[in-house]
């Protein structure tokens, strides 16, 4: 007889050791959360701006508090440096703290003008709550990018349905139970576990949104599942970042930027630095720096390690496959090049094809292919072939402003890299195959709420337009008031 597996256990990448056990969360389990959920999702909102803005303050100050212990989940279930975790938390309130502040002033009342036409009516709009947001969140990540979506759906008035990777449910569970501790009342923030049966049943569930954030290959199944229901659905799906650099650019600032963006985290970041293009006149000296830089980042588990270990064993097999490829084509890894059973070597890559997969899928690894260029129209060119269009970086000292606008890209970091995700008040998102929809910001803000449109008549209009009772004169007037307003020859 066939044993249905309930539970699950969550793994330290970097021992093996089991970090904690968790349930596997039914079809009908994830539809009792959103069904409860909708209660909370009533009473959430009643609260309004002033009175969730105090809630979610309070549980900034516990998330502020014990960050130290939540850093250790992290640590735990990812394998990264335990000050990493703690900085990717310390992001997440400051988050948590914009939304909150902020939610009022962004989805609250606002006048519109109403026009000649209508001029006797006052318009507004506000946002109102979706009602119950469904979250999936990413492993790599596992506190400020879910964070992203969980704190600007509760700010905007919305109850959530999380569902942390199976890599990462302890970091989900920390989270909740601490929200539970400042909302004790309803279930405004729940989580469910389990594999991808389990964030299927949430996208099935009747959520009125679902925000994701993984690879474009799940997140093609999640809108399919999410269509079946009309379910709309906000994608981050990873990326190809590039970062560019001028003849004229800082070069120790600009090679310590595509150290830490291509290796931080072991390369596992969404907007990380995969590829570089330098000018010419300044390749050399960038990639020499780079390599010196490269050399003093250590993979490990101990408390001096610089990254971790890899979080999910099968990309071990994709960064494998991409370094192999490139060498086999006449690329050299000047730095690296070594993939073991948890660890990755930081490889810098040079001499690599542009149709290689290193340069054109995603590797989600500590590795990144440097490329000469002639000069930035060629740079920016080569940035843009790519599928993805989630972020990148410039190094210049003259030009940095106007080639950021030429990356086709949802964000961009002029003479830095990722900064724009450190700062709440801009919207984080791509296109392509990097996704659609943004948090963060007040766009992030708006895509869990809804636009409501109210006109409210102050006084009797001279033409009314809306009434059986308009006559031809009437019709004449108006005619030839939009003649005048809109029929002159330009």
């Amino acid at each position: 007889m066939t044993t249905i597996q309930t539970k699950f256990d969550s793994l330290n990448p970097a021992t093996d050791e089991v970090v904690g056990s968790h349930p596997i969360h039914s079809a009908e389990e994830v539809q009792a959360a959103v069904d409860r959920a909708r209660t909370a999702a009533v009473w959430w909102a009643d609260l309004g701006f002033s009175g969730r803005a105090e809630r979610l303050q309070r549980w900034k100050g516990v998330l502020t508090r014990r960050a130290a212990q939540l850093a250790g989940v992290v640590h735990a279930e990812t394998g990264k440096p335990h000050a990493d975790a703690m900085l990717e938390i310390i992001l997440a309130i400051d988050h948590t703290a914009w939304a909150a502040k902020h939610a009022r002033k962004v989805l609250g009342p606002h006048r519109r003008s109403s026009g000649l036409l209508m001029a006797n009516q006052a318009s507004t709009v506000e946002y109102q709550p979706l009602g119950v947001v469904g979250v999936i969140g990413p492993w790599n990540y596992p506190v400020f990018t879910p964070m992203g979506s969980i704190a600007y759906a509760m700010a905007a008035g919305n109850a959530v349905v999380f569902k942390p990777s199976e890599y990462t449910p302890g970091v989900g569970r920390w989270l909740a139970d601490s929200f539970a501790e400042v909302v004790p009342e309803h279930p405004v923030f729940q989580v469910v576990t389990g594999y991808g049966e389990t964030g299927a049943a949430l996208c099935r569930s009747g959520v009125a949104k679902i925000a994701f954030t993984g690879s474009p290959g799940t997140g093609k199944k999640i809108m399919a599942a999410c269509a079946e229901t009309l379910t709309p659905v906000l994608i981050e799906a990873g990326g190809k970042d590039a970062l560019i650099v001028d003849a004229d650019a800082d070069l120790d600032l600009a090679a310590d930027g595509a150290v830490w963006g291509g290796f931080s985290n072991a390369g596992q970041t969404c907007t990380g630095i995969e590829r570089v293009y330098v000018h010419e006149q300044v390749y050399d000296a960038f990639v020499a720096k780079v390599v010196e830089k490269a050399k003093t980042v250590r993979p490990g588990f101990d408390a001096d390690a610089n990254i971790g270990p890899i979080t999910m064993p099968s990309q071990l097999d994709i960064i494998r496959r991409h370094i192999a490829d490139a060498v086999s084509r006449g690329g050299r890894a000047l730095v690296g090049g070594e993939v073991g059973d948890r660890y990755v070597q930081p490889t810098v890559l040079v001499d690599v094809p542009e149709d290689s997969p290193a340069v054109r899928e995603e590797t989600f690894g500590p590795t990144m292919t440097i490329a000469k260029v002639r000069d930035m129209d060629e740079a920016i060119a080569k940035a843009n072939d790519t599928t993805y269009g989630l972020g990148g970086s410039v190094f210049s000292k003259k030009r940095g402003m106007e080639l950021a606008r030429r990356l086709r890209s949802g964000m961009v970091a002029v003479n830095s890299v990722i900064s724009f995700a450190g700062v709440p008040s801009l919207p984080f998102g791509g296109s392509g195959d990097s996704g659609f929809g943004r948090i963060h910001g007040p766009e992030g803000l708006r895509e869990f709420g809804k636009p409501k449109a109210i006109t409210r008549q102050r006084f009797r209009a001279p033409l009314t337009l809306t009434s059986f009772a308009r006559g031809p004169k009437v019709d004449a007037q108006v005619a030839k008031l939009i003649t005048l307003l809109h029929g002159k020859r330009r």
